[in-house]
């Protein structure tokens, strides 16, 4: 091996001596550096420079550890990812009319939108939430509303992803009370919140609770689903934020690990049992521009993954060792400037997340750099995927990519310099601690920081933007929330109110404030005022009083 090995560099040493510098002699490169879209160094040339012995311990097959090629033997040959539009605005019934319009036109799952304040535990008539009702999201204000999102919509065959952090436990209660009303029961329920509140710390800031209040929350759903609803995803775990935040592939990888350490860590603290909940563990990432960079991202976090839970937790079950992710393509990539530009940008980005093996995908439309999407920008987002799937032939045999010298070499890059990043948390005590130091933070800002002075300088090329402008109308037809959506939400909040029975409202949220003072598991005392129609702010009232709120010190 080591005979060949040598055998392959001298003989680039000639190519390079010989053939390559007759043509550079004559036609110098376009640049003197050439990086990806995370400005790592990309090299003229990769060789084989590993072996059988590489390919057996950290490539391997598909299906099998360290699932480097994917969790599932046949991958996309068995079964499409699940195609979830992601998707929520104004009231419920207006998203609700939307999702069905989505599962009309082909959509295999749901993914729910909040507005601000239901991400934050307000009501819609609280005074925060002036002016942001039904905004970036659908308002959720009890399960009245959330029987109005999922009327027609049978939930026992539909699979749902809820993006909600902070008051996941409520939304989730009040889906599993939906449910109830719908004659399905828990254990059939399929989806997954987003209940990922480190990187709320981190990267997007709809926080209420401090961390450890928080973490309890977590895992109280954790031991509650294990239980009552066993095909639920508990958490996805997110660098999609983090990446949003802007920071490169590896730090993605290495702080959405490292806070799925903390998770797993909290959970066994409580006498959770690794292979109990660990298969309900999901993920959630970014796909960005660099196309071959991100399908080297995918396959290094999932092998670092797999060596995580057994080599640091010693998790048995195989399934305790997959890492299943959803993707969504980056919306920060997208542009205001020529928008139907996104629509190539997304295209790369689904052949990225599939290419990279994704279980589920949502595409960002063309206009979401402008506003909501409309009907038409979805439906394009969605025929991408579609697309894809049907007609690009990367769907016919597993991990397609792999063997490719560039991307074994940037897996391995990726995974070393991920690994580096969770060391340093550990060292720093964890990802809690790290967040409070501001680490993870300050490492994100100076990414991001690095990556806006490559665009502002012209370094980093950004189609219609920085290069190849053009003269443009202003954009017509955009999706607008009509003003009167805060009124109407506001005015069936009170009417709920004054139909509902106060006197079993106060008696269940005081139970739920006992418990919170306890040590007792939250779900049972939360799904029980959701079903007397407390309402989440309500609800998140109770917790603040008990828990407090999370206040951020850290200055960058």
């Amino acid at each position: 091996m080591e005979n060949w090995k040598k055998q392959v560099q001298t003989e680039r040493e000639r190519w390079e001596d010989t053939t390559l510098k007759k043509v550079t002699d004559r036609f110098p490169e376009r640049k003197e550096s050439f990086v990806t879209g995370s400005r790592e160094p990309v090299e003229r040339l990769y060789t084989p420079m590993g072996g059988e012995d590489q390919y057996l311990d950290e490539i391997g097959f598909p299906g099998q550890y360290p699932f480097t090629r994917g969790v599932q033997p046949t991958m996309y040959r068995g079964r499409l990812w699940t195609m979830r539009m992601y998707a929520g605005f104004a009231t419920a019934e207006e998203s609700n009319a939307r999702y069905k319009y989505l599962v009309s036109q082909g959509s295999s799952g749901l993914s729910v939108a909040f507005d601000l304040p239901t991400q934050i535990g307000y009501d819609s008539d609280h005074p925060l939430a002036a002016g942001e009702v039904g905004k970036v999201g659908v308002a959720n204000d009890s399960l009245a509303d959330t029987e109005r999102l999922f009327d027609g919509i049978p939930l026992n065959r539909v699979s749902t992803s809820m993006t909600i952090n902070a008051p996941a436990a409520v939304l989730l209660a009040m889906y599993i009370a939906v449910a109830e009303k719908q004659g399905v029961s828990a254990d059939q329920l399929r989806g997954t919140i987003q209940n990922d509140i480190l990187k709320e710390y981190i990267a997007r800031g709809t926080y209420i609770y401090p961390t450890e209040p928080s973490m309890r929350l977590i895992t109280d759903i954790f031991a509650y689903c294990s239980k009552e609803v066993p095909k639920w995803n508990t958490i996805s775990i997110s660098g999609y934020h983090i990446r949003e935040a802007g920071s490169t592939a590896a730090q993605e990888v290495g702080f959405t690990l490292a806070d799925g350490i903390a998770y797993v860590e909290a959970a066994l603290q409580v006498g959770l049992d690794i292979d109990e909940f660990a298969p309900r563990l999901s993920f959630f990432f970014n796909a960005h521009n660099d196309l071959l960079e991100e399908v080297s991202k995918y396959r290094a976090a999932r092998r670092m993954w797999a060596k995580i839970m057994k080599e640091r937790f010693g998790a048995k079950n195989p399934k305790s060792m997959m890492m299943k992710f959803h993707t969504q393509t980056g919306g920060s990539t997208l542009t205001a400037q020529q928008p139907d530009n996104n629509i190539v940008r997304v295209t790369i980005q689904t052949l990225a997340a599939i290419l990279g093996g994704t279980q589920s995908l949502h595409t960002n439309s063309r206009d979401e750099a402008l506003a909501l999407p409309t009907e038409d920008s979805v439906r394009i987002a969605l025929r991408t995927q579609q697309i894809v799937a049907h007609e690009s032939g990367i769907t016919q045999t597993v991990d397609p990519l792999a063997g490719s010298y560039y991307i074994e070499e940037k897996t391995n890059l990726i995974e070393k310099e991920a690994f580096a990043l969770i060391e340093k948390i550990d060292e720093l005590g964890g990802a809690p601690r790290a967040i409070d130091l501001g680490f993870i933070q300050q490492a994100i800002s100076d990414a991001a920081y690095a990556a806006q002075k490559d665009i502002e300088s012209g370094e980093q090329v950004v189609v219609g933007v920085n290069q190849y402008q053009m003269e443009e109308e202003a954009p017509k037809d955009l999706l607008r929330v009509d003003p009167v959506v805060e009124k109407r939400q506001v005015t069936a909040l009170h009417a709920m109110k004054a139909e509902r029975n106060q006197a079993m409202v106060e008696e269940a949220l005081a139970e739920l404030k006992a418990v919170c003072q306890g040590t007792g598991n939250t779900m049972p005392a939360i799904l029980k005022a959701v079903r007397t129609y407390a309402t989440l702010g309500e609800i998140s009232d109770v917790m603040r009083d008990v828990f407090g709120e999370y206040e951020q010190h850290v200055r960058l």
